[in-house]
């Protein structure tokens, strides 16, 4: 009961390599290879090869770069995710995207333009034949 919501939020990884806690506050460009927990404030640029989780109570003003991502807090600015971006229920996004995949739960908010990258590629393929 109390271990599933947890595993939920937590998302697409079960290792979480740096973890910036609620009451933290960074301004600048944050740069990494791991996974990445996002509680507290970011401002600035966010870029990683790996994945991120961003929890309720994390509030991101950045352009971010990731693999896979998901979001149950609030992020302002563009975001490029490589595979799959999932929005939990709680999640506010404001700003573009690039996905591979997108999920997006009831209840979330996300206000900008969606472009999906898979579907680029298929329609390249089928013009071309």
């Amino acid at each position: 009961m109390f271990g599933g919501s947890k595993k939920q939020i937590i998302g697409l990884s079960d290792q979480v390599g740096t973890v910036f806690g609620k009451d933290t506050f960074i301004k600048g460009t944050v740069t990494s290879q791991g996974t990445l927990r996002v509680d507290g404030q970011l401002e600035g640029d966010l870029n990683t090869t790996g994945d991120l989780v961003i929890g309720e109570t994390g509030r991101i003003n950045a352009q971010i770069t990731a693999r896979n991502a998901t979001v149950a807090g609030t992020v302002s600015g563009n975001i490029n995710i490589t595979e799959k971006l999932e929005l939990l229920p709680s999640a506010k996004i404001f700003g573009d995207i690039k996905v591979g995949t997108l999920t997006v739960n009831e209840g979330a908010v996300f206000r900008g333009v969606c472009e999906m990258k898979q579907g680029d590629s298929i329609e390249s393929t089928e013009s071309q034949e």
